[in-house]
């Protein structure tokens, strides 16, 4: 008969052991899986016990810095702008960048090579940052800077990952980005319980850094050639009558079906241009991956055009607009931009 009963949890398993006394003695373990519920609960107490420091809280970066809040941690966050505590709910506001580095894990959302470079290297923040952190830079930086920063941090003795995101702040919002990530494995490792908080899908690329930026340019160059085709074919339908919304609809339902075509085949058919990516940080990643391609020695006709057309827009005074923006001046002509629908509703 029975004479002792106990029930351990291992690695996620319910071990129940009796002890039986008979002409043997014998041993009779059976295994149950925890529950979904179970499992869940360790893995959030585990991952919550980890300090995580942010940088940059513009639009993206405070929806993401919020999320990780949301999930049960302890994030401190620090803005190159000052912003008062009750923008960000849950941030533990600090008066330094230096002090979002004394932690587990700390993410950088700035804008470009020129702003990580002064917040971060020139201010000297690397030998100070907490020893075993690993730094996420989820900016849209380029491949040259993302070399340099791994190497860097190297030499500091810290973990790098590069983890540049698809989607807009309202996709950020909401937990669903794309994550490209790349490097090396025990630093992705490290911050990959807090990566989940923040996407619906991490694309893992590779263990050298620059391949994630690579990729993200090279998305992004493809989203823009994508509202140019739509612009050219725009002028061609409608210099014969045709109906825009009628030939979105077309295109949508045979050929071109996508997330980059749904979203932006509506914002031309609606001339709705609010920024959901500004026209001029569109404009620096061209930059970039135009750079990219002349370090490769590599002339890229496409990437050309839509560099061009986003450059135009900036010289117009339109940087501040939705990228699609070009797709309106391709549409009416180089030099001239139609008024949105929203504005023409403001002013009649």
């Amino acid at each position: 008969m029975p004479v002792d009963c106990r029930v351990a949890d291992v690695a996620g398993l319910r071990i129940d052991s009796r002890q039986s006394i008979g002409v043997d003695l014998s041993l009779t373990i059976t295994l149950h899986p925890a529950s979904h519920l179970e499992l869940t609960s360790h893995l959030n107490n585990r991952i919550s016990e980890m300090q995580v420091g942010f940088v940059g809280l513009g639009s993206m970066g405070s929806a993401m810095a919020l999320n990780l809040v949301k999930a049960g941690h302890d994030v401190r966050a620090w803005n190159r702008s000052k912003l008062a505590q009750d923008d960000v709910p849950g941030l533990a506001l600090v008066e330094r960048a230096a002090d979002a580095f004394q932690a587990d894990a700390v993410f950088t959302m700035l804008s470009d090579d020129a702003a990580i470079r002064e917040v971060i290297l020139d201010a000297g923040l690397l030998p100070g940052a907490q020893s075993g952190l690993t730094h996420v830079v989820t900016s849209t930086i380029s491949v040259a800077f993302a070399r340099e920063l791994a190497l860097q941090h190297e030499e500091a003795g810290l973990g790098y990952v590069s983890a540049p995101v698809l989607g807009r702040p309202n996709v950020a919002a909401s937990g669903q980005l794309n994550i490209l990530v790349a490097g090396k494995s025990d630093a992705v490792a490290a911050i990959a319980p807090l990566l989940a908080q923040l996407g619906k899908k991490v694309w893992k690329l590779g263990e050298c850094p620059a391949q994630a930026n690579a990729a993200k340019l090279a998305c992004n160059m493809m989203i823009a050639m994508a509202i140019e085709a739509m612009a050219e074919g725009v002028v061609l339908t409608e210099s014969v009558g045709l109906d825009r919304a009628d030939f979105f609809e077309l295109i949508l339902g045979t050929l071109f079906s996508g997330r980059a075509y749904e979203s932006y085949s509506a914002q031309i058919r609606e001339r709705s241009f609010e920024p959901g990516f500004k026209a001029k940080l569109a404009f620096k990643d061209m930059r970039l991956a135009t750079e990219a391609s002349n370090r490769i020695g590599r002339r890229l006709p496409m990437l050309e055009a839509v560099h061009e057309a986003l450059g135009n827009a900036v010289s117009l005074g339109l940087g501040e607009k939705d990228w699609s923006i070009m797709a309106d001046m391709t549409v009416r002509g180089s030099g001239s931009v139609a008024p949105s629908k929203s504005k023409m509703a403001t002013t009649s």
